[in-house]
């Protein structure tokens, strides 16, 4: 085995294969999760969510924890919605819980899906299932262009703000409020690079530094460690 010279600091859990993997090659992973998500449980939201599974909509997804939070408090699985979603782990959980015939769109950013939905032509209103920080592209592209954005929060995200002392090689980011968090308290090195899972989630670290930054190929968490520990092998 070899000795571990190369350490990767991983802000949400990923596979464990994965690290056993990174450890044969001399890199150290450690897990620390800088962000907290909960799903919003209330009767009005499960209603709201209920009655709305009933109609013929357009449904958007930019997060597996909408996902997974709307797909709880559902008491049948919707008849009519056509869903568009970020690509890979999201878009791999709604084809497993809503049936993948439903996805009539994707793309890697939030952004991107947006011009997906406005290439459509005759989409004039979405239904966007997001948390409380969501991010503003996506509703504001689509409002530029006449297409009304009917928002319903259905997870909060929260800061954990956890502190750091040690130096790492290279900090896996896996979205824009784990980057704001990790920054609140924290500072890297120069020489530490940043791995991130999509263009937001680079751009967000670019508000905090100016330190190399690898942008993953996929939109899927063990894709970007996978990138990382190819970066250092």
């Amino acid at each position: 085995m070899a000795e571990n010279k190369t350490t990767i600091l991983c802000t949400r859990p990923v596979n464990a294969l994965l690290i056993k993997e990174a450890k044969q090659q001399g890199i150290a992973i450690d897990i620390i999760e800088f962000i907290r998500t909960e799903p919003i449980i209330n009767n009005e939201l499960k209603k709201q969510i209920n009655d709305l599974a009933h109609q013929s909509l357009t449904i958007v997804f930019t997060s597996m924890n909408a996902v997974e939070a709307v797909w709880n408090r559902l008491d049948n699985k919707p008849l009519d919605w056509k869903i568009f979603c970020i690509g890979t782990a999201t878009q791999k959980l709604v084809a497993e819980e809503f049936d993948g015939k439903s996805i009539v769109g994707t793309a890697d950013s939030a952004a991107e899906l947006a011009d997906a939905i406005i290439a459509e032509k005759n989409i004039n209103k979405v239904v966007f299932f997001c948390g409380d920080q969501r991010r503003h592209e996506l509703p504001k592209k689509l409002a530029d262009h006449k297409i009304e954005v009917n928002e319903v929060e259905v997870y909060k995200t929260f800061q954990l703000n956890e502190k750091i002392a040690k130096k790492y090689d290279g900090i896996l980011f896996f979205s824009p409020s784990a980057v704001e968090s990790f920054f609140t308290g924290n500072k890297i090195t120069p020489q530490t690079t940043l791995f991130a899972i999509g263009n937001t989630t680079a751009n967000t670290i670019k508000k905090y530094t100016k330190n190399k930054i690898v942008l993953s190929d996929k939109h899927g968490k063990d894709d970007l460690l996978e990138k990382a520990i190819a970066h250092y092998a």
